[in-house]
């Protein structure tokens, strides 16, 4: 009767236990809903497919769910073409289901993740950039403890994110984003004199401390200062997303 009893109290406390644990948090992901900035090559799509799609892999197979966002929602489309980790995450983990059905800023409660990405690809720079229900959810989760993290372009759309002390969020960090001695010599783009900012020029003027080829013995270095962290281009986008893993889980 005693083994019954105790057997029972359990039972109890392990399904206690399952009542009261708290869900795991979730990583998001945001992209650019824009296709056309104007640009004499008229490429398809400025989301940047390889900064985007081995994060979303790293993540998945470390346990995470992942969220995809952009400011309208819906659809959204990448530029480059699939190969390696791209296609294979395409393929068999649902990337496409995700980027086909994005949330809109109003779906989110920032509470149910610890981290933000944003990958690059010139598309973030002209709406995810700019938007306030963005901006606030990115300045919630880093508020929260969260991690924050980007490739390429992607600094330059949570350059502006304002924390509740009023001060931005980059001040005083080093953030690696694509940077202006490269930018200019990009014909798709004008010498960049399409872009509404130069990434590198908005992290400086926002107190970060941009980093770029010239302070970086390496390109494709990930930087990570406090809880902010980032690289200048595309190579290393799943490792941004592995350091953002290894930091969570200080």
């Amino acid at each position: 009767m005693k083994n019954l009893m105790f057997a029972v109290l359990c039972i109890a406390a392990l399904f206690s236990n399952c009542i009261d644990a708290k869900p795991v948090k979730k990583i998001l992901i945001l992209t650019s809903n824009l296709i056309d900035m104007g640009d004499p090559e008229k490429h398809d799509a400025r989301n940047n497919l390889w900064e985007v799609a081995p994060p979303y892999h790293i993540f998945l197979n470390h346990g995470f769910e992942v969220d995809f966002a952009s400011p309208k929602g819906g659809k959204v489309e990448f530029q480059m073409f699939a190969m390696g980790i791209s296609k294979y995450t395409i393929k068999y983990e649902g990337f496409l289901d995700k980027t086909n059905n994005t949330l809109k800023p109003a779906d989110i409660n920032p509470d149910d993740y610890w981290g933000v990405y944003i990958g690059g690809g010139y598309g973030p720079l002209f709406d995810v950039a700019n938007d306030k229900a963005i901006q606030s959810i990115i300045a919630r989760i880093y508020e929260a403890g969260g991690i924050v993290g980007s490739a390429g372009h992607g600094a330059g759309a949570f350059a502006d994110v304002v924390l509740s002390s009023g001060e931005f969020m980059v001040k005083g960090k080093k953030v690696a984003g694509f940077p202006n001695s490269t930018e200019v010599t990009k014909s798709w783009a004008k010498q960049g004199t399409l872009l509404p900012i130069m990434v590198e020029d908005k992290l400086n003027k926002n107190g970060a401390f941009a980093q770029n080829k010239k302070t970086l013995k390496d390109k494709t270095e990930v930087v990570v200062d406090g809880r902010i962290v980032s690289t200048l281009f595309l190579d290393s986008a799943a490792i941004v997303a592995k350091e953002m893993i290894i930091a969570h889980q200080q």
